[in-house]
């Protein structure tokens, strides 16, 4: 992966901030010309480093105003069985479209999950029947956002 100079990271930056701006807008703000921001962004998209552009909407706007972390652990042996990795876990949960994100960590704990559900009756549900149903989720444990 090619190295980013002070411009890439300027309209990174930017873009992070108001993914919505034009490309005029951009060019203004990070005061470079147009077809620069322009064929840059190309560049950052056909690397990989801009993987894709997305929105923020208000979770309860989604009906999705109860958000929980849930630590996740695995039984490596039953993993090991199956042929299957921690990674493989996270990618199945993350499937899920009531699971914002599922990364594999360190520190006693194998996967996080961050749930975003209506309420506590149906991150129960889903917890219940979905994420504990998983093959090798051994033991859960939920912190819930407040």
């Amino acid at each position: 992966m090619e190295s980013l100079d002070e411009k890439d990271l300027k309209i990174i930056e930017i873009l992070q901030e108001h993914g919505d701006y034009a490309t005029r807008d951009i060019a203004k703000e990070a005061h470079l010309p147009i077809t620069t921001v322009h064929n840059r962004i190309q560049r950052l998209k056909a690397q990989g480093i801009i993987r894709k552009f997305t929105i923020d909407v208000h979770p309860e706007v989604l009906n999705r105003g109860f958000m929980a972390y849930v630590l996740i652990s695995v039984n490596l042996e039953h993993l090991k069985q199956v042929h299957k990795t921690q990674h493989d876990i996270a990618q199945e949960l993350s499937e899920f479209d009531f699971i914002e994100r599922a990364d594999v960590i360190a520190g006693g704990t194998d996967i996080i999950a961050v749930i975003q559900v209506k309420d506590v009756k149906e991150f129960n549900h889903m917890l219940l029947t979905k994420v504990q149903q998983i093959a090798g989720i051994k033991e859960t444990k939920s912190m819930i956002v407040v």
